[in-house]
């Protein structure tokens, strides 16, 4: 396995999905979950390939 970035890692390649189910998911919840529970499921979505990037 060659790895030259973070970015050829294959389960950061599935978390950058996961944040595309997560986006399209959250799209459909009502808009006064905006800032409650639509905010939270996409910033916790977004820090699992940050977390991965980070090490």
């Amino acid at each position: 396995m060659n790895v030259k970035s973070y970015k050829d890692l294959v389960v950061w390649q599935k978390s950058i999905l996961l944040v595309t189910k997560v986006y399209k998911l959250t799209d459909n919840l009502p808009k006064e979950e905006m800032y409650g529970l639509i905010g939270q499921m996409r910033r916790c979505s977004v820090s699992i390939p940050s977390n991965i990037a980070e090490g």
